[in-house]
């Protein structure tokens, strides 16, 4: 037998892309899939690119964010295949704007997706866990962005950060009724890495069929959608129990552990650290961390052809 043989697993935004590379493993290891989007021609796609390889799915079209898209998910995951077992939060999209051009509007779209999207699926999801006494597995989706920060992205890395917090939190909450809760923090080329220069030379190789170079597989950790799918099958096996409240990075071929958040450096300063204290001695000057990410140099042959 598979290793997911009789589960039922939800992934939500699994029309395309990531999201679907995931359905397509959870269905490869023996799941039953429910597939989510909002175009019903999209799902049936994807629905049918399971079932033709011998794979059982279904689509629940609703745009993920309310509780009743949430609750239609879990509806459908019973009446469809009888029970549900893992939860695979991917939906999201992606309103990038420097500060002062984002919008009331930009900022909600992508917090509503993404933050609450991925709160009211949990949530439905582990009320059936607990009720039915199921040792569920969650895997919410963070982002590099969320964990480092990025340019013209103020609302998807505060919902990034904000869906790592929450898997934190979640996994003490959920931990005495067996359930597991994880965040994957995928690097990997899709439709929103596509028009980045530095990474043409990997997604026009993938294009081509043609395995990417060793520089963004190895040094940079990019690869493809598929290259993190097995992360998600993984943490939502059995084989994965004793693993919980984790942010784990996959791509290419890189897997990395990310720390929670943990201070590093402490200062003392007797009757505590008044504004002339600081004044006369900040203790941490020269030791302040780096934001955003930090991609070494590309090489001279993988430099995109509008920079030689």
């Amino acid at each position: 037998m598979s290793a997911l043989s009789g589960k039922v697993a939800i992934v939500t935004g699994s029309g395309r892309g990531l999201g679907l590379a995931y359905a397509q493993e959870l269905a490869r290891q023996g799941a039953s899939v429910i597939i989510n989007d909002v175009n019903q021609e999209v799902a049936d796609t994807a629905v049918a690119s399971i079932v033709e390889h011998g794979g059982q799915a279904a689509a629940v079209v609703v745009p993920v964010g309310t509780t009743e898209a949430a609750q239609a998910l879990v509806k459908g995951a019973l009446h469809t295949f009888g029970r549900l077992d893992i939860l695979v939060t991917n939906a999201g999209i992606l309103r990038d704007k420097s500060i002062l051009k984002m919008t009331d509007e930009d900022f909600d779209a992508v917090i509503n997706v993404h933050l609450k999207g991925t709160f009211t699926c949990v949530r439905e999801a582990y009320a059936y866990f607990k009720e039915n006494g199921v040792a569920g597995r969650i895997v919410t989706i963070g982002s590099p962005t969320g964990q480092r920060g990025n340019f013209g992205q103020t609302n998807y890395a505060a919902a990034k950060a904000g869906i790592v917090g929450m898997t934190r939190t979640w996994a003490l909450e959920m931990k005495k009724a067996g359930v597991t809760v994880n965040a994957v923090i995928p690097v990997a080329a899709t439709e929103m890495t596509r028009t980045v220069p530095f990474f043409q030379k990997a997604v026009e190789a993938q294009d081509r069929g043609e395995a990417m170079p060793d520089f963004f597989r190895k040094d940079l950790g990019f690869g493809t959608a598929e290259d993190v799918a097995g992360l998600i099958a993984f943490l939502a096996s059995d084989a994965a129990a004793d693993i919980n409240g984790q942010a784990i990075g996959a791509g290419g071929d890189r897997l990395q552990l990310w720390s929670h958040p943990e201070a590093v450096e402490s200062a003392f300063h007797d009757g505590g650290w008044s504004f002339e204290a600081l004044q006369n001695g900040y203790p941490f000057a020269g030791k302040s961390q780096s934001v955003g990410e930090k991609f070494p140099e590309l090489p001279e042959e993988l430099r995109p052809e509008v920079a030689k």
